[in-house]
């Protein structure tokens, strides 16, 4: 492996799946300074070359991901990967590792509407299609799903516990939590809060991506049973994702 003499600052992307992880890591791929290698912890993420990675112990896997990626250039100042939050159920110990990495500045993605994330998470199970690009066209939408209702108290109770655990794990200073929301109705803004958070300059060019929105419906509308599941959560703490009429593009 190529080591470089002046290592960049470390940062890491957090959030439940379907949060939009994936579409502000391409966003700040595009800064001349910043590199973010994908997600860390998965398995079949295209985006790392090696594929043996995994079987380090954490602390290496962190080494090879912040000090020793062969792709580091010299002039980065900022490396990062990905990090959602299944994936650390499946490397336990991962996440206290990753807590006290030096300097470690953390930005975590969250949905207002932990309902939306949940709905898009099955979508792409079954469907198998995790992206959109502009280069492909397709104009079916994806498919409605059925949710169960454990399933969703069981995700919205997790949503909840990670952000929690993520607050309680990091200083204050050294977290940016940004709301999906947000990130897609003033995507500029959002992105040079980011940007500043890091000790960066904002690019005075807007930035873009190839990806675009999977799903357009409403929530009425792309889950089969969601009658079923108002009726359900209408007098909990869990209302709320049924009450909220805003559409939001799936990045």
């Amino acid at each position: 492996m190529n080591v470089t003499t002046r290592l960049a600052e470390p940062f890491v992307i957090l959030g439940m799946p379907r949060s939009g992880t994936h579409y502000l890591e391409a966003l700040l791929n595009q800064h001349p300074e910043v590199h973010s290698s994908g997600e860390l912890l998965n398995t079949f993420d295209e985006d790392w070359s090696d594929k043996d990675r995994l079987l380090l112990p954490d602390r290496e896997l962190l080494e090879y991901a912040y000090r020793s990626l062969p792709r580091i250039d010299k002039n980065l100042l900022r490396i990062g990967c990905k990090i959602n939050e299944p994936q650390f159920e499946e490397r336990p110990g991962f996440f206290d590792e990753l807590a006290g990495w030096p300097g470690l500045r953390v930005i975590f993605l969250k949905r207002r509407n932990t309902l939306e994330s949940l709905r898009s998470l099955v979508q792409a199970r079954q469907s198998g299609k995790w992206l959109k690009l502009r280069s492909i066209h397709d104009a079916a939408p994806p498919p409605s799903v059925r949710l169960r209702i454990e399933d969703c108290e069981i995700y919205f109770q997790k949503a909840e516990q990670f952000l929690s655990k993520v607050r309680a794990s990091f200083a204050p200073s050294n977290l940016l939590v940004i709301d999906y929301e947000d990130l897609i109705s003033d995507t500029n803004a959002c992105l040079s809060q980011v940007l500043k958070f890091m000790g960066l300059a904002p690019l005075q060019r807007v930035l873009e991506t190839a990806i675009e929105r999977q799903e357009t419906r409403p929530l009425e509308r792309s889950i089969q049973n969601y009658d079923e599941l108002r009726l359900h959560f209408q007098d909990g703490p869990y209302s709320k994702f049924f009450d909220d009429p805003c559409q939001h593009v799936e990045l």
